[in-house]
């Protein structure tokens, strides 16, 4: 009787040993399983984070110089700029340019529904920067002259820059502020473009306005 309920207590062992081992095989299964499709969620989402973030560090918009126009006092601005070594392609379309005179601050952005906005190359007849019909911008939107662009990437739809391309951004500073710009007076602000650094725009004007064209930056 005694070896019949040892034997009968072995078998009941047995099979809950089998049951317990089958619970964790299964465990174990889920686990790797969540593991797995934890660790491709994470490099997916590793690959797109590091994508983006060297879109921003090394991506962004450069400005190269700055000329202002003289009227009586300075009334427009041509803000000459590339993208910065490395750049993705940057799309003037979503660019907005922040400005202020410490008085005023102004939002301006592209608008390539009027066709005076965009010169695709300096002005044929006598090479004048400010040829360029500037007084025909708002207060809100700036315009865009094509210095240098291979390979004809910035066009009037689609102004977009990439590596080796120069363009000058053109701002009627009257209708900016109000008013023309006067003497001693501090510009600044930035370039943001549609990712990456932006450009700064920082100067001073000249004490007096003796000629028509002034470096600027």
């Amino acid at each position: 009787m005694i070896k019949v309920l040892k034997k009968n207590d072995v078998g009941s062992i047995g099979v809950g040993a089998m049951i317990v081992f089958i619970a964790m095989v299964l465990v174990a299964g889920i686990a790797a399983s969540v593991l797995i499709q934890t660790s491709t969620t994470l490099e997916t989402q590793a690959l797109a984070t590091g994508t983006e973030t060297t879109r921003e560090v090394a991506g962004g918009i450069a400005v190269y110089d700055i000329e202002g126009h003289v009227n009586t006092d300075i009334d427009g601005l041509a803000i000459t700029v590339r993208a910065r070594a490395g750049s993705p392609d940057l799309d003037l379309n979503e660019t907005v340019i922040v400005l202020s005179d410490g008085t005023k601050k102004v939002l301006l952005a592209y608008d390539f529904t009027d066709t005076n906005h965009f010169n695709a190359s300096v002005d044929t007849v006598d090479a004048r920067v400010f040829g360029f019909q500037y007084t025909d911008l708002t207060e809100e939107e700036f315009g865009i002259l094509v210095l240098e662009d291979a390979d004809s990437s910035c066009s009037r739809f689609t102004p977009v820059i990439n590596t080796g391309d120069k363009v000058m951004l053109f701002i009627d500073a009257a209708q900016c502020f109000g008013a023309e710009i006067t003497e001693r007076t501090d510009v600044f602000g930035y370039i943001y473009p549609e990712h990456g650094s932006p450009g700064v725009i920082s100067f001073r004007t000249p004490s007096s306005y003796s000629d028509t064209v002034y470096d600027l930056q």
